[in-house]
């Protein structure tokens, strides 16, 4: 009877407790979203994208709170040099990839090349994540690889004191954190260049922050059929990565593939922190028609999706955001337009250019 007594006062304190840090928790946002309605106009509101008066207190009494549900997530995505530039076409970004990223809820703000370091700071304080895609860049002095070197440091730094920030790689992207992390340049050549395979699993797959959540049947079709795609002449191969005290000790390899004499790493994620990579490319399955080897299966598409919505909600453990909306507008995507490449010489159906 005692110990019933003792367990109904333990849980009726517990419970008071927990009402009244509620209580506290409601009342800091009412008093906040009181002052931000006081004491600034309508323009000066952030990313938080606060509700109307109503909508607010409606949101506070069925316990909504603001930052799950609120901020309007935004992704950069880092662009590169055209190796043949035009006026007002000095760097791009596949439309792919800004697909891929919006089709699981993100805004994209395309990450402009040689920008200036205090640039690149001020930017990276306002988005939640940043995309290195794939593409054609030199891995040492490129623009492009000059940014991802900032991004990535500044990344580790952020992720070090407690401010998550995901960083992720495909295929250029993933060869450029590779150089990064290391170093050095340990990529080889590979038969590779346009080939689509199933993923070869290593044991820490199932667990990993990547696939621990896919299906089953995913994870099935990811191991048995044709539906990841290698667009690229260069890979780490498992010897130069295991002999790289940098790389296996940052990395975790989770699956590997092989060209018929070299078995290459194609899809890694870090120890201890939030950076994925992938030589293959997820974005084609849903987007890129130009060869004959991107897949379109349900399986395929399905990938793509589950990808993207990966790094996504990654990017929805920032709270980084613009200093206004106004700002904010201006570095969206949406002041670019795709144009259809029209070419069957590039591997991209349509492009962002940029000055």
């Amino acid at each position: 009877m005692k110990k019933e007594m003792f367990c109904s006062l333990f849980l009726s304190l517990f419970l008071s407790l927990f009402w009244v840090c509620v209580s506290v928790l409601l009342l800091f946002l009412f008093l906040t979203h009181t002052y931000t309605h006081t004491h600034t106009h309508t323009h000066t509101h952030t990313r938080m994208c606060y509700y109307t008066e109503a909508k607010y207190f409606e949101d506070i009494f069925s316990f909504t709170l603001v930052y799950s549900l609120l901020l309007c997530f935004s992704s950069g995505v880092l662009t590169q040099e055209l190796k043949n530039p035009k006026p007002e076409r000095n760097s791009y970004i596949a439309a792919s990839y800004v697909k891929t990223l919006e089709s699981a809820g993100a805004r994209v703000v395309p990450v402009m090349v040689n920008q200036t370091e205090e640039d690149y700071h001020r930017l990276f304080n306002s988005i939640n994540g940043i995309f290195l895609p794939g593409g054609g860049a030199h891995l040492m002095t490129s623009g492009y690889a000059r940014a991802a070197n900032i991004f990535y440091r500044l990344a580790l730094e952020a992720n070090d004191r407690g401010d998550y920030f995901p960083v992720w790689g495909t295929c250029l992207g993933f060869e450029q954190l590779l150089v990064i992390t290391s170093g050095e340049n340990l990529l080889c050549r590979t038969n590779t260049s346009g080939v689509s395979l199933p993923l070869e699993f290593t044991q820490d797959a199932t667990e990993s922050k990547l696939f621990k959540d896919f299906p089953p049947d995913l994870m099935t079709a990811l191991a048995t059929e044709n539906i990841t795609v290698n667009f690229h002449k260069w890979s780490i191969s498992v010897e130069n990565f295991t002999k790289s005290e940098e790389l296996r000790t940052f990395y975790k390899i989770l699956s590997t593939n092989t060209d018929g004499k070299i078995e290459f790493i194609s899809t890694m994620e870090a120890y201890d922190y939030p950076v994925y990579g992938t030589q293959w490319h997820p974005e084609k399955n849903a987007f890129e028609w130009r060869r004959p080897y991107y897949p379109h299966t349900q399986s395929a598409i399905k990938t793509t999706f589950y990808m993207a919505d990966f790094f996504v909600n990654e990017a929805k453990k920032n709270v980084h955001s613009f200093a206004t909306e106004e700002e904010e507008e201006k570095h969206l995507i949406y002041n670019h337009n795709p144009v259809f490449s029209g070419s069957s010489t590039t591997s991209f159906i349509q492009k962002y250019y940029f000055k």
